[in-house]
């Protein structure tokens, strides 16, 4: 008799031994916690032919948007395509193939399709989640959950991570006041549940809630630090609400603490710590020899895989000075545009213009900053992240235009931000300056 899961899911291939151990990863998944590579593997070592679980670990190679884990997740969808599967099974080995190829968009319609038949399907969702983050799909991050949810209730395993999810679909769509209701309560239920709590975040800094910020991260910070691959990103955001606040020794305390003193290779590591130091940069903070350490694991990142990753690593380039990787980058992209997987898109159409700006804004070429920067912003969202990731795009124009010297430009780009964010003490040290230049 195969073996279901707690919705009544056939998983081929799996026995009781196999299924414990794939079980705790879904669990640890779902919160962000543990070591859910490790909690696949022994699955699969009890179970080779556990379709699924052989998919599970793809799904998490597939997702770090780094070149060596993409080469697993290759290897994962190989080694499940022979493996007898339903055809729920068969749809994600399908999904799995499309994402280790570099086809976003296609695995997440296979996942979508998985989900409208099968809406109790945890790891569809949650899956087909983090693909429309990381290629900017702000609707369906909240609709593909949406459609879903009538399916579950409280009770249910996993109940949180799908309140969770939906928090931060609807964050992203700028239903600020349900978004923030849901993930209290996803956290309510769950407190380690770390996307949960990041989304409760996010819409603190989209009100430029910083006070609330502050205190909402700092409250049971235990619950969502401890054993989370989370943990850094979700520093990130407690910093973001310090650096907003003009409080630059809290944001370098962070930095140096929990975001970057052990110095990840992780390209989502990576990308939260060149974003802080760059934030402090356009304002002009010497961050010291920060900059250096980060470049130098950038360097062995790679390029050309994923355009967010580029953008990022070029800040970090920038920052320390070196022209050689910076130089090398721009080629990555270059050759990844003329490649046929969606990144190609990624690149040419937000990441490579962007990529240039931030080079030439380290070569205090600031009008050059602002002439690339300004058609991309309307569609960034292509290239993935969030909006408050996204922001530093728009911190990126306002500084260029403002150190420029286009009065114009940066008197209408400071008052869109102090209407976007009028709470902001950031938005009005903008307008401020604007005046300033304005006058002059």
């Amino acid at each position: 008799m195969a073996i279901r899961d707690a919705f009544g899911l056939a998983l081929s291939g799996a026995t009781e031994a196999g299924f414990t151990p794939y079980s705790q990863a879904v669990r640890e998944l779902q919160c962000f916690i543990g070591d859910p590579v490790a909690s696949v593997d022994r699955a699969i070592a009890e179970d080779p032919g556990f379709v699924m679980a052989h998919v599970f670990k793809g799904y998490l190679f597939g997702l770090a948007t780094e070149r060596e884990a993409t080469a697993v997740a290759k290897a994962c969808h190989e080694a499940a395509l022979p493996l007898a599967a339903t055809t729920r099974e068969r749809a994600h080995v399908s999904a799995l193939g499309h994402l280790a190829s570099g086809r976003w968009h296609e695995a997440s319609r296979v996942l979508e399709d998985i989900t409208i038949e099968t809406p109790r399907d945890g790891l569809a969702l949650q899956v087909g989640h983090q693909i429309d983050f990381f290629t900017g799909n702000a609707r369906m991050l909240r609709d593909r959950i949406a459609r879903a949810l009538p399916s579950w209730q409280s009770g249910m395993p996993g109940y949180h991570a799908m309140l969770g999810m939906q928090a931060f679909g609807l964050e992203e769509m700028g239903d600020y006041v349900r978004a923030e209701q849901l993930g209290r309560e996803a956290v309510d239920i769950e407190p380690r549940d770390g996307w949960a709590q990041h989304a409760v975040a996010h819409v603190m800094e989209m009100q430029s809630r910083q006070r609330d910020g502050i205190a909402w991260m700092r409250a049971n910070p235990e619950a969502w630090t401890r054993e989370s691959f989370l943990q850094v990103h979700n520093w990130w955001h407690l910093a973001l609400f310090h650096y907003d606040l003009g409080e630059t020794d809290a944001v370098l305390a962070l930095y140096d603490g929990p975001i970057y003193s052990v110095q990840s290779t992780m390209a989502l590591n990576m990308v939260d710590a060149s974003a802080i130091l760059w934030r402090l940069h356009l304002g002009g903070v010497d961050v010291g020899d920060r900059w250096a350490a980060l470049a130098a694991n950038w360097g062995k990142a790679g390029a050309g895989l994923y355009a967010f990753n580029d953008a990022h690593a070029m800040m970090a380039f920038v920052g320390a000075g070196l022209d050689a990787p910076a130089l090398a980058l721009l080629e990555a992209q270059r050759e990844a545009m003329r490649g046929s997987d969606d990144n190609a898109a990624f690149t040419r159409d937000v990441g490579h213009p962007l990529t240039l700006a931030i080079k030439a804004f380290g070569e205090g070429s600031y009008a050059e900053t602002a002439r690339l920067i300004r058609p991309i912003r309307a569609i960034a969202h292509r290239f993935g992240g969030s909006h408050a990731q996204r922001d530093v795009i728009d911190l990126t124009l306002i500084e260029a235009a403002l150190r420029a010297g286009e009065g114009a430009l940066a008197k209408a780009l400071t008052a869109e931000r102090s209407m976007a964010r009028p709470e902001s003490p950031l938005s009005a040290l903008f307008v401020r300056r604007a005046a300033d230049l304005s006058e002059n």
